[in-house]
């Protein structure tokens, strides 16, 4: 795990990083998003110790990593944006080199190395020259550098950055595959990938955070509304009647599609109401109980439009969201900042 707490880190009078916060837990991918000069990689520059902070501390696993560097980078596998590779080493030797630098004893490196090329799928590579592969295939041995030691937690600088589709898929499939072993943060420009691969982003702007959520709920973030777009079987009439009475419903819009109805709800603003929505035997106890007391929140509304429906026998053939892009969130929030970009 990695807190970061109120850091800060001055250049002279300019502040570039702002009293920044957040926690990363095992098991998640965290998607850290900011325009040029937001913060971002002097953040990750300190959360990996390159940089010390001017106030504030980073603990890793609960090692600081400025008072405890060794035990706290023992935990850190760390991906640059351009892999720290000798062209004139095959993987396999690169790799047992980098085995030695980190220390891992001398019976033990040749088990890792072979263990982290299986990992990130290089074994066939391990004895042809670095220089010789694709840049792909340097990814993926940058990849299994960060990996050896086992380390808990794995900060990613920019891994799909220049790779084809098929290799940003590769490499996106393998980052997932780790996730359930560590906890991953890796920054991107490339929105749609983060929006794909990322369980919560993290958006800076100006050194300071401005957003922490799943991509699914900054979607929401802009007006505070959710959508949902559902095709049901039945008539007009008796689909918006039916959801018309739920009280986390703001709007029905529907039209008829045959035998279907499609239905665009809009669901009020997100509320907090100190617990989550019922589940299982609890919520099906009672349609109308569900659709009042339960619907208070769009997660709760959504479960509540199931069972209402199911209770008038008005099958859902399609139900899903519709929310502002991760890219049109970023660009709301850091505005001001990609602005001076294009300037």
């Amino acid at each position: 795990m990695i807190e970061v707490r109120d850091l800060v880190k001055k250049y002279g009078d300019h502040v570039a990083v702002d009293h920044l916060s957040f926690t990363a837990k095992k098991g998640k991918i965290y998607g850290f998003l900011g325009p040029n000069g937001a913060g971002k990689s002097t953040t990750m520059n300190m959360m990996t110790g390159y940089l010390a902070s001017t106030s504030g501390e980073v603990l890793i696993d609960g090692h600081d990593i400025l008072k405890e560097p060794e035990k706290a980078k023992k935990h850190i596998g760390y991906l640059p944006e351009v892999p720290p590779l000798y062209m004139e080493m095959t993987p396999y030797e690169q790799l047992h080199f980098a085995a030695e630098l980190r220390g891992i004893a001398r019976g033990e490196r040749e088990a890792c190395v072979v263990q982290v090329m299986q990992e990130t799928g290089i074994e066939e590579m391990a004895d042809r020259l670095i220089r010789n592969l694709s840049k792909g295939y340097r990814q993926r041995v940058g990849l299994a550098q960060a990996l050896l030691g086992d380390p808990d937690i794995l900060i990613l600088d920019e891994p799909t950055a220049g790779l084809d589709p098929l290799q940003i898929t590769e490499i996106r499939t393998l980052i997932r595959r780790l996730s359930s072993e560590h906890t991953i943060i890796l920054s991107s420009h490339i929105l749609s990938e983060v929006s794909a691969v990322c369980d919560e982003v993290l958006i800076i702007s100006h050194g300071k955070l401005v957003a922490s959520d799943t991509p699914d709920n900054l979607g929401h973030l802009l007006t505070g509304k959710e959508t949902l777009h559902l095709k049901v079987k039945g008539k007009i009439a008796d689909v918006e009647a039916a959801l018309k009475t739920i009280s986390g419903v703001q709007q029905v819009t529907a039209e008829q599609e045959g035998d279907l109805t499609s239905v665009n709800v809009q669901l009020k603003g997100r509320q907090s109401t100190g617990g989550q929505a019922k589940a299982g035997k609890d919520a099906q106890q009672s349609g109308s109980d569900a659709a009042s007391a339960e619907s208070r929140t769009p997660d709760a509304a959504r479960e509540a439009i199931f069972y209402r429906l199911a209770e008038k026998r008005l099958p859902i053939y399609e139900m899903e969201s519709a929310h502002a892009s991760l890219e049109k969130v970023f660009l709301e929030l850091t505005e001001d900042e990609t602005e001076k970009e294009a300037e």
